[in-house]
């Protein structure tokens, strides 16, 4: 390479660490810009009665602001104290699972396990709740960074809605001439199908949410407000989030009748499976169907490289992703190269 190659390679490599430095701050900007473009499509429709965008603007930020104060005063309170019940019934579950370990005879498969008392591992982690409990408020602790993430992200908000046409501007700006109108169409198709899988993952969770507490009602399940908030929350979370959901409702019930075991879990499957198959190919456009193994892929990818708040963003990221590699790579270059052999 000449002087001129090396120091274009450099700046590249260059830029890369800038990126992955302030890729926590990315992501957040990229939350930002799915709210925007949520939002918007609201403000246009407000916008159609003569209102300034303005005043759409102050309309909708009033309204969630309502609705969010609403649910935080009627839903969150019965929710902390059954969450804290749940966290009390931890070491009986506990004492359960090892009063069942006790009475397996092992036999002459017991030298063939990994470890020589299951009921020392179980002691290992006994659930201890004033240690949970810690453990818990730690995660939360550091409440000025959430505080000010929160902040900016209402305020990158607002700034993105105020004028939406101006920012696509210039991001289309920044790219080559004959390409601008090609990525301005991308952006539309990206915009699509975010807004679809936004609409789909909350009719989801809803779904979800609603049905799991009905079951557990009708089974008479304890804390059927903490399971059912659970299911519909982590069903946010593809894969890891369905699967998780049944643990909770699960130790409650080896604690208090077993026998409910095996109907919650048959619930929950059917429910998943009723979302799985039949709810969300309707909600969801084509578009925003991905392939398993792509989804778990990415989940694996994003919580690796952003943490938490990667895996939360991991399918709205994958979706805007795949939008535009169908779109560039396979279109644009790789559809052409097939067109080229065939002249």
């Amino acid at each position: 390479m000449n002087f001129g190659q090396s120091l274009g390679f450099l700046s590249f490599l260059i830029s890369l660490y800038i990126i992955w430095e302030i890729r926590q701050f990315l992501l957040l900007i990229f939350t930002a810009i799915i709210f925007a473009v949520v939002l918007n499509r609201l403000v246009i429709k407000l916008q159609q009665f003569n209102l300034t965008r303005v005043k759409a603007i102050l309309i909708i930020m009033s309204s969630l602001l309502i609705i969010i104060s609403l649910l935080f005063t009627l839903i969150l309170p019965p929710f902390i104290e059954q969450f804290q019940l749940l966290i009390q019934l931890l070491p009986s579950v506990a004492t359960k699972i090892t009063q069942f370990i006790n009475t397996i005879d092992y036999g002459e498969y017991k030298k063939f396990l990994p470890f020589n008392d299951l009921n020392n591992i179980i002691n290992q982690y006994t659930f201890n709740t004033p240690q949970i409990f810690n453990n818990f408020i730690a995660i939360f602790s550091n409440v000025f960074i959430i505080t000010f993430q929160i902040i900016i992200l209402f305020l990158l908000t607002i700034v993105f809605l105020l004028n939406p046409k101006k920012y696509r501007y210039y991001l289309i700006k920044i790219c080559p001439s004959f390409y601008r109108y090609r990525i301005d169409d991308i952006l539309n198709k990206s915009e699509i199908a975010i807004v679809s899988w936004l609409n789909g993952i909350i009719i989801n969770c809803i779904f979800i949410g609603v049905l799991s507490g009905l079951g557990l009602w009708i089974l008479q399940v304890k804390l059927v407000l903490v399971h059912g908030l659970l299911a519909g929350l982590l069903n946010f979370i593809p894969n890891i989030g369905p699967t998780s959901s049944v643990i909770f409702p699960v130790m409650i019930a080896l604690v208090d009748d077993p026998w409910k075991i095996m109907p919650i879990v048959i619930w929950y499957f059917i429910v998943q499976n009723i979302e799985s198959y039949w709810l969300t190919p309707r909600v969801m456009a084509e578009k925003v169907s991905l392939l398993p193994a792509v989804t778990l892929f990415a989940q694996i990818f994003f919580a690796t490289a952003f943490g938490i708040f990667g895996l939360l963003l991991a399918l709205p990221l994958t979706v805007v992703a795949k939008t535009w590699i169908e779109e560039i790579l396979f279109q644009d270059i790789l559809d052409k190269w097939e067109i080229s052999e065939k002249l």
